[in-house]
């Protein structure tokens, strides 16, 4: 049986994530883990993430406001894990670069071994100094004027007047931001990633399924297009830089001295120096290479598509050129990278610093984190560029959650609670069978083979699919007409129907549990011994599962409002903040 270690891209430690991100690379991979938790159980999938905290971004801003490098990523570690938290985003593991034990070996580590097997080479270049702070200059420390249009301000890697992306060293009398001196151009030492050769000993075989040891399971088109672009003209990349914070180059090297691993280098390392630290937490310190290097393992990458570069090609390239250096045995390669598109606020790209951005705060202490994530979900970007709307989120909670699944809840409840003292009717000889019911059994069954195919927005849909097929079934039977009947028959199809209702609202609970992990527990604890007897150790998905029998007696709980509707002015309000807080920003 295969065995699944899902990641997320690691959030840069560098400021708060949104909704997009969300979006892009953690509630997808969340709900993927929660589905194949239930349905090839909980040994066999592994789920590790943590921030990114390397890298000239970090230094920068950690400098700008006075403070040290591993408080300022430590606070926005403590932000980004709140706002997970917040979505009921679950984690194995949730670490980070500059916090786990066994990140900085791990990567010097796969430095090294890269090193010896000739996968990476130096060359001797020239970049900016500056003489009065007495270190190199990363393009984030470089201002001056762009080579093509001229603007004044232009930084060391892109001009934000015109978007051209910019080497530093063809800027126009640069200044460094950090001392306000002219640097000069001196001679330095880096390392760089042959990737060209690693194309060519592996790369190219496995991406196209023909590595029988590394299988796929076939890339997305906007994957395919843009990896199939590279592919075609790869280059060398560098792997080291000049700055006081990150992982140590090699000190026995020459030149080594006050360089770091390019943060791009060692980041993708934290997915595999996470695991060791989730095995050593689990006083199995070995336990790591049961996930990393046995054939079984199927290894699956969820990202934005500004990450599909280094998830597709270059990190591939670093475990391809480990050989069967570690354990004599080879690091398994992506097995699927399912990466989304941009997620967008209103028509705009989320942008907290122009005020157009939900404040996290105040949308979870208003809003139900549930129907949240159902309706990031519903509007995820899986091909193309997406977006949240206030009106289309009022949409999703009200029409599809509220009025489809939380009335079917509550008038089943209820009735049940009225009529039978809130206990599954007795007397029901044989489970009903109906039209409606088979159009909910293939919908449900459609739920998991959607998730398996990791078709976010389709498996929604058809999770609201089975929740119309069984209103409309309980509208079709009218329990609240037969259940006055004299009519043997008829008071027997009213108990068989509430029978039904039941149990399908446990399968219900199972199926809405990746969605909506918090709201499917509440619906279990009002289908009180209704979903404590149901057996769900070995839950099947993808089937037209049909809900065993209920007990007869059986006593059920509360019926309780699970997703409260949004109105009309709420929205505006929301709406009217919106424009307000990019309105002063600007």
């Amino acid at each position: 049986m295969s065995r699944y270690l899902v990641t997320s891209a690691l959030p840069y430690a560098n400021g708060p994530i949104h909704f997009g991100h969300v979006a892009g690379a953690y509630l997808p991979a969340d709900v993927y883990v929660r589905y194949l938790r239930m349905a090839k159980g909980e040994e066999q999938v592994l789920f590790v993430c943590g921030t990114d905290e390397h890298g000239v971004a970090i230094t920068l801003k950690a400098e700008q406001a006075g403070m040290g490098y591993r408080e300022y990523v430590d606070q926005w570690h403590e932000e980004i894990k709140a706002l997970f938290d917040q979505f009921s985003i679950s984690f194995d593991i949730f670490t980070g670069t500059a916090r786990c034990p066994q990140h900085v070996e791990t990567s010097q580590r796969f430095f090294e071994v890269l090193l010896e097997r000739e996968c990476i080479f130096d060359k001797t270049e020239e970049q900016w100094f500056s003489e009065e702070s007495g270190r190199f200059l990363a393009d984030r420390y470089l201002q001056g004027g762009c080579h093509e249009c001229g603007y004044e301000k232009a930084r060391g890697d892109e001009c934000p007047s015109c978007g051209t992306w910019i080497d530093a060293l063809q800027l126009k009398n640069p200044v460094s931001l950090i001392d306000g001196s002219s640097p000069i151009l001196k001679e330095t030492k880096h390392w760089y990633l042959d990737l060209p050769k690693l194309q060519a000993e592996g790369l190219d075989s496995w991406y196209k399924g023909e590595d029988e040891a590394n299988p796929v399971k076939g890339w997305k088109p906007n994957v395919d297009g843009y990896v199939q672009a590279m592919l075609k003209d790869l280059h060398e990349r560098p792997i080291t830089r000049d700055l006081p914070w990150g992982v140590p180059v090699p000190q026995h090297l020459e030149g080594a001295e006050g360089k770091v691993l390019y943060v791009w280098f060692d980041a993708p390392i934290g997915y595999v120096s996470a695991t060791m630290e989730w095995a050593a937490a689990q006083g199995k310190e070995d336990a790591w290479k049961d996930w990393w290097q046995d054939s079984d393992t199927r290894l699956v990458h969820f990202i934005g598509k500004d990450n599909i570069a280094f998830h597709m090609v270059v990190f591939p390239s670093m475990l391809l050129g480990q050989g069967e250096e570690w354990n004599n045995k080879p690091f398994v390669l992506p097995w699927s990278v399912p990466a989304n598109e941009f997620y967008n606020l209103e028509g705009r790209k989320f942008n907290t610093s122009a005020g157009w951005y939900l404040d996290n705060e105040s949308f979870f202490s208003t809003y139900n984190p549930d129907a949240a994530r159902f309706h990031v979900l519903m509007s995820m970007p899986e091909t193309a560029d997406a977006e949240f709307t206030w009106e289309e989120f009022q949409a999703t909670n009200n029409s599809l959650l509220a009025d489809k699944v939380g009335n079917l809840i509550s008038r089943v409840l209820k009735f049940v609670d009225k009529r039978f003292d809130s206990r599954v009717p007795d007397g029901v000889e044989s489970i009903l069978e109906h039209e409606f019911l088979a159009d909910a059994d293939a919908a449900f069954a459609q739920v998991g083979e959607h998730l398996e195919n990791q078709s976010f927005r389709k498996a929604g849909q058809a999770l609201i699919a089975a929740a119309s097929a069984l209103n409309q079934f309980f509208d079709n039977m009218a329990p609240w007409k037969s259940v006055n009947s004299e009519a043997p028959a008829e008071q027997a199809a009213c108990r068989a129907t509430l029978e039904r209702c039941l149990a399908y609202l446990e399968l219900l609970s199972r199926r809405l549990a990746p969605f909506c992990p918090e709201s499917a527990a509440s619906l279990r604890v009002m289908l009180g011994e209704v979903a404590a007897g149901a057996t769900t150790a070995t839950d099947v998905w993808g089937t037209n599962e049909v809900p065993s029998l209920c007990t007869a007696g059986a006593k059920i709980g509360e019926a309780k409002v699970m997703f409260p509707k949004i109105d009309n002015d709420q929205i505006a309000v929301e709406i009217e903040r919106l424009n307000a807080s990019a309105a002063t920003q600007a």
